[in-house]
């Protein structure tokens, strides 16, 4: 988790260490354990560290003094991967950390080291030898990478404000960001952000910055096109324990870890396999957000059950006690981007703290319900389309035996065409900006149902926007917290195991993961139907009418350029879910215009 920031003087201007300095220091609330800065000629990079184990060094780091690195990662699979870089390089120590990997792979492979390494990291290497930058970042976005290009230089770092500390980085807004997220919540434009000077780099993408010219390029892509299978049910199922089991204990070195846990299957089957790998069961705890009046809601009761099988201490937050936009602490609402202002954010904040309290990593079941639920209907509709009739009776075979019922009857409807339902459209979007940034055609383009092909759903979730974005919200640079999130269900080895097995049986309703954690998890947990709230919060909190103070808010002077409020509905006489969270995003929005932006 913790901060690096970069300069790179294009034009071999030596490097302003007070300014690198200031960078650096803006990020001290995530890397509390120390700070410090190199620079060499024209490059300079900064670090600010948190501890999450022993093992980490301070950074920037070199091991030949030409090529340096500074990194916010955590390497896994790391036995096998030293194993191969002891392949090529004899003189490697004993145990080096996750940092001294990297560089090590970077030797060996040079661009393509990140072909080689699984985990999650944002990293910037200066080559000295072959004059160049290169940054990567890992395959899922868990970890955040943000860089600019002034005319003289090029900047970097995982926190996007503190490159708007550098005096060349304007406030000016990226208006089609601003228009993506009045529409969709969430910037649609994985390469920018709300700030016109400042971009993105996209998950599973490195980049290079070489004689003033900066290239990117995907180094990996989600594919359903291997084919992993096995003769007997318990091949799967034993596979599927193994790489699930590395992929928490690569997560859980340190001898204390929090699980963000409802009672739900995915969480509480992270918590399962954390709490094998640990020695002592006060060394995992579990945190859930609950409601016990506002809406119906049994996660205090399914997550209990879960703890009492575990063995585990569960801390509940009562979501009945907050309203929308109830921040208990100021950052929680000071966020550098808009689509991270949650009306929910007191909850969310809320369990992060008490994770915090308890260990500085936590782990979550996200996101179980994309790689582990894919809809059955696709793979019959497919297959019977392609004419593999022998695979699809022996798809509806295994589905009948796993599900216990018949398969679904939406199978003559998928065949024919529908006419899709028009997308949700706020008419309180100013006209003129409507029009100036072609929002219609953007909402469109993202709504329009895709053809139905024989990808995963798996793979157009990874793929999309919103995946990368709510993994943002757990960055320190949202948080600006001291802990490190982890999500162990997002690891490449078991993505592409998933997505390599046939999805009926083993990926309908989570089959393979039920089956998995038989003998971990209380049976109700287990057979427990995948469903949401049975309501709304939000929704309930404005037909309470306690959220009338949203209606009379002081307006910013930029609003007014998105917004013509005269045509906003009241929040409480919002008819649907879908046009309250819309509305609630005009609140959020001109937030962001009155606060964060000055935080800098």
């Amino acid at each position: 988790m913790s901060g690096i920031v970069g300069i790179a003087n294009l034009d071999k201007a030596p490097i302003d260490r007070d300014l690198l300095l200031r960078m650096t220091e803006f990020m001290s609330y995530r890397g509390p354990n120390g700070k410090n800065i190199w620079n060499e000629g024209f490059v300079g990079f900064g670090h600010s560290l948190l501890r999450t184990s022993g093992e980490e060094n301070a950074q920037p780091l070199t091991l030949d003094g030409r090529t340096w690195l500074v990194a916010d990662a955590r390497i896994d699979g790391r036995a096998e991967l030293i194993a191969k870089i002891r392949s090529k390089i004899f003189a490697v120590k004993t145990n080096p950390n996750d940092a001294e990997i990297i560089l090590l792979a970077y030797k060996v492979w040079d661009e393509d080291c990140v072909k080689h390494l699984l985990g999650d990291f944002a990293f910037a290497i200066w080559d000295e030898d072959r004059q160049k930058l290169f940054c990567a970042r890992d395959h899922f976005g868990v970890k955040q990478f943000f860089y600019s290009q002034t005319p003289n230089s090029f900047l970097f770092s995982n926190t996007l404000n503190a490159l708007r500390v550098h005096p060349q980085i304007s406030a000016d807004l990226n208006e089609i960001a601003i228009g993506d997220f009045l529409l969709f919540g969430v910037n649609q434009d994985s390469s920018t952000t709300t700030f016109r000077d400042i971009q993105r780099l996209p998950p599973a993408h490195a980049l290079v910055v070489s004689e003033q010219t900066i290239r990117t390029q995907r180094y990996w892509t989600p594919t359903n096109e291997n084919r992993v299978r096995y003769r007997t049910s318990s091949s799967y199922i034993d596979q599927f324990t193994d790489i699930l089991s590395s992929c928490v204990k690569d997560r859980i070195r340190e001898s204390r870890v929090s699980v963000s846990m409802s009672g739900g299957l995915d969480s509480t089957s992270v918590a399962a396999v954390a709490r094998t790998q640990s020695t002592e069961s006060s060394h995992v705890r579990g945190y859930s957000v609950v409601y016990d009046n506002l809406v119906p809601d049994q996660e205090r009761h399914y997550s209990d059950l879960a703890a009492r099988q575990l063995g585990i201490c569960i801390t509940h937050l009562p979501g009945d006690e907050y309203g929308l936009f109830d921040a208990r602490e100021p950052a929680d609402l000071k966020q550098p981007e808009p689509f991270l202002i949650s009306p929910f954010a007191g909850q969310f904040f809320g369990i992060l703290r008490g994770c915090v309290d308890f260990s500085n990593v936590a782990l979550t079941g996200w996101d179980g319900d994309a790689i582990m639920n894919e809809p059955p209907d696709r793979y019959f509709v497919t297959t019977a389309k392609a004419f593999r009739f022998q695979e699809l009776l022996t798809a509806v075979s295994g589905y009948m035996w796993s599900q216990k019922r018949l398969p679904p009857t939406r199978l003559r409807t998928r065949l024919r065409i529908s006419k899709p339902t028009p997308a949700f459209y706020p008419l309180w979007i100013d006209k003129d900006f409507s029009r100036e940034t072609e929002l219609r055609n953007r909402l469109e383009m993202f709504c329009t149902p895709k053809a139905l092909t024989s990808e995963r759903h798996a793979i157009r979730v990874l793929n999309s926007s919103t995946f990368a974005t709510i993994l943002g919200g757990y960055d320190a640079g949202a948080t600006r917290l001291p802990l490190e999130v982890r999500h162990p269900l997002l690891d490449v080895r078991l993505i592409e195991y998933l997505l390599a097995i046939p999805s009926v049986p083993w990926l309908c309703n989570k089959h393979i993961l039920r089956v998995a954690m038989k003998d971990l998890l209380p049976t109700k947990v287990l057979h427990r139907p995948k469903t949401g709230l049975q309501g709304d919060p939000a929704l309930q909190l404005a037909r309470d009418g306690s959220v009338r103070w949203l209606d009379s808010f002081e307006v910013s002077p930029q609003l007014k350029r998105f917004v013509n409020l005269a045509v906003r509905s009241p929040i409480a006489e919002e008819p649907t879910s879908e046009a309250l969270w819309s509305s609630l995003r005009i609140f959020a929005l001109n937030h962001w215009l009155m606060y964060s932006q000055a935080t800098i």
